[in-house]
């Protein structure tokens, strides 16, 4: 059976930059023989936590909306490629709320030490992630947030890709070395016989 990969482009602007690495991602996926679905968080309703502590309780949170519905994607998966643009030094608004709505997986996790979803150590996650600042630093917050969402979600942060000094929609075509490295971590992300690492496989280009 082969494995399915998820790509969510949390991305604001339809086929903006992070987008289109992340279909660039799925298309090496797909070519390692993988399953693969694109989602944009954009053509989803979901509110962001209000912080209510009603998930504290059963682990499930209380808002009904489109969250179960990309909940249960993730969960289902056996990759996540997990695709934001940087704005102020950290991942966009839709990316932020899909997060924070993921503090009923952090009670679940570490306040009622429930099993969210079936132990599978082989499932894993990448993160692509661009903007158009020249700062080394711009990357921070977002491999921090990722560590700790991923955490809770139960997949292991297996690789990231950052770009930077890429602004203006569709310029990231023309940076041939992007595209290319987005489809072999695509790829190799999907493939089962890809030995594990310690730390996320890095790569930061401008």
């Amino acid at each position: 059976m082969s494995l399915k990969v998820l790509g969510i482009s949390t991305s604001p602007r339809a086929n903006g930059n992070s987008d289109r690495l992340l279909r660039q991602a799925l298309a090496g996926a797909e070519a390692a023989g993988a399953q693969v679905e694109y989602v944009r968080l954009s053509d989803f309703k979901i509110g962001p936590c209000t912080e209510c502590d009603g998930c504290y309780a059963t682990g499930i949170c209380v808002l009904r909306d489109d969250y179960e519905r990309i909940l249960s994607k993730m969960l289902d998966a056996d990759r996540l490629i997990f695709a934001t643009p940087v704005f102020f030094m950290s991942v966009c608004a839709q990316a932020k709320i899909l997060i924070d709505r993921g503090q009923c997986l952090w009670a679940a996790k570490y306040l009622l030490k429930k099993t969210i979803a079936p132990k599978r150590p082989d499932r894993s996650a990448m993160v692509i992630a661009l903007g158009g600042s020249k700062s080394k630093r711009m990357f921070e917050s977002v491999r921090l947030t990722m560590k700790s969402y991923f955490d809770s979600l139960h997949v292991r942060y297996a690789a990231n890709l950052f770009v930077n000094r890429v602004d203006n929609c569709g310029e990231i075509e023309q940076h041939a070395e992007a595209m290319k490295q987005a489809f072999r971590l695509g790829k190799e992300l999907a493939a089962a016989d890809t030995p594990a690492t310690r730390e996320p496989v890095d790569v930061e280009l401008t």
